[in-house]
């Protein structure tokens, strides 16, 4: 049974976002995936303190960090991931930033000694995975997808776990009430790519 990681960086409980997420998981588990969704609004990680102790180590594995919290636990449900589904609404331009903290604490993804100009990803030339990218803005979605930042980062987000993006939905407009609610045109295109994961 193929295991699906979901990672949502929404703050709002039952928005757009969660909605779509509400609609994939229960499809990929009809077809037999075991899915671990993991809202970052509950769970707890520290800041990044830059310190690259992480980094220090040669090898594909992630490095250790030194904060005690609850990110080695998300590191170990990534690497036993098969697919993920990685959520954020944009902010300002941006993924949230509490997935942007996520972010940055995947540096134990990098090999990055302090001689070395940038850091060398360990898995981004590997690849082997599968990814779906979800997220929303104000703007039309075509418009949102290429004009902010949020697509880039979560492609990004992807890459350094050692996953290939295969599939995109990037729901606009969705600024206009106060609790909007997702499209049935919008929940069939989330299950079909849903299963793209599989």
């Amino acid at each position: 049974m193929p295991k699906i990681l979901v990672i949502n960086g929404s703050y709002r409980s039952g928005g757009i976002t969660d909605q779509t997420l509400d609609v994939m998981v229960p499809a990929l588990q009809a077809e037999g995936a075991v899915v671990d969704r993991v809202d970052l609004r509950d769970y707890p990680i520290e800041f990044c303190l830059n310190c690259r102790e992480c980094t220090k180590r040669k090898g594909s594995s992630p490095g250790k960090c030194v904060q005690q919290d609850a990110m080695q636990a998300l590191v170990d449900k990534i690497e036993m991931a098969d697919a993920y589904v990685l959520a954020s609404p944009t902010n300002f331009g941006s993924v949230t930033a509490v997935f942007k903290r996520f972010m940055e604490r995947l540096i134990v993804y990098a090999y990055w000694p302090w001689d070395q100009n940038a850091p060398v990803f360990r898995k981004a030339d590997l690849l082997p995975k599968k990814a779906i990218l979800v997220s929303s803005c104000a703007a039309p979605g075509i418009l949102g997808r290429w004009l902010y930042g949020t697509h880039k980062q979560l492609k990004t987000t992807a890459k350094v776990i050692g996953a290939h993006v295969v599939g995109t939905l990037f729901t606009g407009l969705v600024a206009k009430q106060s609790t909007p609610q997702l499209s049935s045109q919008l929940k069939k295109k989330a299950e079909a790519l849903a299963l793209k994961l599989l």
